[in-house]
């Protein structure tokens, strides 16, 4: 089955996954769920990610991280962006989730970064998805 929006997808299987308490949650990979997977994991929402090369396609593994007492660490994840509805910023317009302790993921010209490093880095860009 073709998945329409799979960034959209993807973001549907971690929030279901981490509001069931699962330990980790599989998705059909692409070069831009790994992208967006790196992201979140460097800002520390996820524990980590590996890609397993299976047939007829890669799928990518995501490792979700609890705190004390299974406390979940990502508390709400929303796309933004949408196949029918794209949203880009310039630089010094980029959002603030919940004022700076959320994390924007913004897919540059120099790759997908958070909405801080593009804000360091001078670049503006598509607005993928925001992680509280």
């Amino acid at each position: 089955m073709k998945i329409t929006d799979p960034i959209s997808d993807m973001l549907t299987r971690i929030r279901n996954a981490n509001s069931a308490g699962k330990d980790s949650v599989s998705m059909p990979s692409s070069k831009v769920l790994v992208e967006i997977a790196r992201v979140i994991t460097e800002e520390g929402y996820v524990e980590g990610y590996t890609v397993e090369d299976t047939k007829p396609q890669k799928t990518l593994h995501i490792t979700l991280k609890y705190g004390k007492k299974r406390a979940k660490i990502i508390r709400g994840i929303r796309c933004i962006s949408k196949p029918g509805l794209r949203i880009y910023s310039t630089a010094e317009k980029l959002p603030r989730v919940l004022g700076g302790l959320g994390t924007a993921v913004v897919s540059t010209s120099k790759g997908m970064m958070c909405d801080r490093d593009a804000r360091k880095a001078g670049v503006g860009g598509e607005v993928i998805a925001y992680v509280w």
